[in-house]
């Protein structure tokens, strides 16, 4: 697999976004990416409506924003963010609540890239819990290219299956961005799963998370990026705003490739049929 040729400065945000409030969550994203300063800014699932149950399902219309046929969102509430990728030069992965033109309601990051173009750049196939009552599941996994480094996208519970990271990796990924949404009581599995998808794959892993809120949709912050062997480079706690922001080493990456070399050493297929003991 090609490694990219030089570093990349990205960046994992915790925030607290307003339930309902697209426009001012908008404008809170845009600030956040100016104080990132990174080539690639990560905010958490369902940034632009708020991860709020309630609201999202009593005012979809609201909440929501519309994809056309291609993919592409034309939303004038997103102007600032548009602006602030701009100025940045910055790729900017956002979660939002996206109508699709088949009229399908998904659970989406949204890709805003450096000239200020917002693309539908990926639908979470892996729904958990309630989400189901209100979203339908993506149907296809998707990589984002930044300047020669791959990006499988992933959305919170996605990244709790690691077919979903070794799916990113098997593309040819260097790195799994995670917008999500993790609620107070789930720290040991936050800090686990991501690390694990990192280790797994010795790619990077880039973690954003919400802060805040009222219980029972209280979030748990700690933000991070994991280096190729699960170690974070960078780490949020679990209260307050933060923006964490870590550079993509080509270097470190080649070198835990070829010292673990698990993608290389994964068996074709499953082998025989499994045997079964009695003791």
């Amino acid at each position: 697999m090609s490694l990219p040729s030089r570093p990349l400065t990205v960046a994992a945000v915790q925030a607290e976004p307003v339930p309902g409030d697209v426009a001012g969550n908008a404008r809170t994203a845009a600030r956040l990416v100016g104080r990132a300063g990174a080539r690639v800014v990560v905010l958490p699932e369902l940034f632009l409506p708020a991860y709020h149950p309630p609201t999202l399902g009593a005012d979809p219309a609201g909440t929501d924003v519309a994809a056309d046929p291609d993919g592409r969102v034309d939303d004038p509430r997103l102007d600032p963010l548009r602006d602030a990728a701009r100025e940045a030069g910055a790729a900017v992965v956002i979660g939002a609540a996206v109508r699709q033109p088949d009229r399908r309601r998904t659970i989406s990051s949204l890709v805003v890239d450096p000239t200020g173009a917002v693309t539908v750049g990926y639908d979470k196939q892996q729904l958990w819990s309630g989400e189901r009552e209100l979203f339908d599941a993506g149907r296809r996994g998707a990589t984002l290219v930044v300047e020669q480094w791959r990006f499988g996208l992933g959305i919170c519970y996605d990244g709790c299956f690691p077919e979903h990271g070794r799916a990113a990796a098997g593309d040819g990924a260097h790195g799994y961005l995670c917008p999500s949404g993790y609620l107070a009581g789930s720290a040991h599995r936050r800090d686990l799963y991501y690390a694990a998808r990192a280790l797994d794959n010795t790619m990077y892993v880039v973690f954003a998370n919400a802060v805040g809120g009222a219980d029972p949709w209280r979030f748990n912050g700690g933000a991070a990026v994991y280096d190729p062997e699960g170690r974070p480079l960078a780490r949020g706690a679990d209260t307050g705003e933060d923006v964490l922001v870590a550079t993509l080493d080509p270097e470190a990456l080649a070198a835990t490739r070829a010292a673990h070399t698990m993608l290389l050493d994964r068996p074709a297929d499953d082998g025989d049929p499994r045997a079964s003991l009695v003791a």
